[in-house]
């Protein structure tokens, strides 16, 4: 059997490092893609992969990227964040066209890229990983939630249009994951980031890597729509239990 490749987006840290450490272990030939290319470049060749520049963001980016790839089986949407936590009237534009930019944009501009790819390799997945925030609201996060929400809805989508094809979709909604996720959602506060996660134990990034791993590694005619993963201390978006 040839060894399959999966493509991760936002690979250089966090989910997307641990997903190419979780499939590469599994047996998957892994090709990187995210900005910072010093961080992802001895993460490839930890894992004897490839590593490319992306910025799902930026159209010629992604065609850059995709161009690179000849065949691939495996394609997870991971690339994606949150900037702010404001109300709506308080809303930054900026903030709200970053995340649309990156959550929703990027899954689709990859997604189309590699479509074609995936179906003809005869047995194609795609992960996408969205959020529990893609399926709830909580008040300061209209930008992320909206941008989750689109992001679900589109990945679902194809589920329905390519029902027959062969390729399979998976979302996966996290709830807390401890990475650098609120970091940069609080323009590098880490302080303020940190007590987003006091007082519980939230997931890591390891965590979400294994179960995006377990689905990728079912057969093929076996389709894992949805998993909901969160810390056993989160009921929603809004709710938590501290100690």
């Amino acid at each position: 059997m040839s060894t399959r490749t999966a493509v991760i987006t936002g690979a250089s840290a966090g989910i997307g490092a641990a997903t190419a450490r979780a499939l590469a272990k599994a047996g998957f030939h892994v090709v990187l893609g995210a900005r910072r290319l010093d961080r992802l470049r001895p993460l490839a060749e930890e894992l004897s992969g490839v590593a490319h520049q992306l910025d799902v963001t930026d159209a010629d980016s992604v065609a850059s990227f995709t161009d690179r790839i000849a065949e691939c089986q495996l394609l997870v949407n991971n690339a994606g964040g949150a900037r702010g936590l404001e109300r709506v009237e308080d809303a930054d534009e900026e903030h709200w066209r970053w995340m649309w930019e990156t959550n929703v944009l990027g899954t689709l501009r990859m997604t189309k890229a590699l479509l074609p790819k995936l179906i003809a390799s005869g047995d194609g997945h795609i992960i996408t990983v969205t959020s529990i925030a893609g399926h709830e609201v909580y008040d300061g996060g209209a930008g992320y939630t909206s941008a989750k929400h689109a992001q679900s809805a589109l990945h679902r989508t194809l589920r329905s249009e390519h029902l027959g094809d062969p390729v399979r979709l998976t979302e996966v909604a996290p709830g807390m994951v401890e990475t650098d996720f609120s970091v940069n959602r609080f323009a590098g506060d880490s302080t303020r980031a940190e007590k987003v996660y006091a007082g519980l134990q939230p997931l890591t990034a390891d965590d979400v890597a294994e179960v995006i791993a377990f689905a990728a590694t079912r057969p093929a005619h076996v389709n894992l729509d949805q998993i909901v993963l969160k810390p056993r201390a989160q009921l929603n978006g809004s709710r938590v239990y501290r100690e």
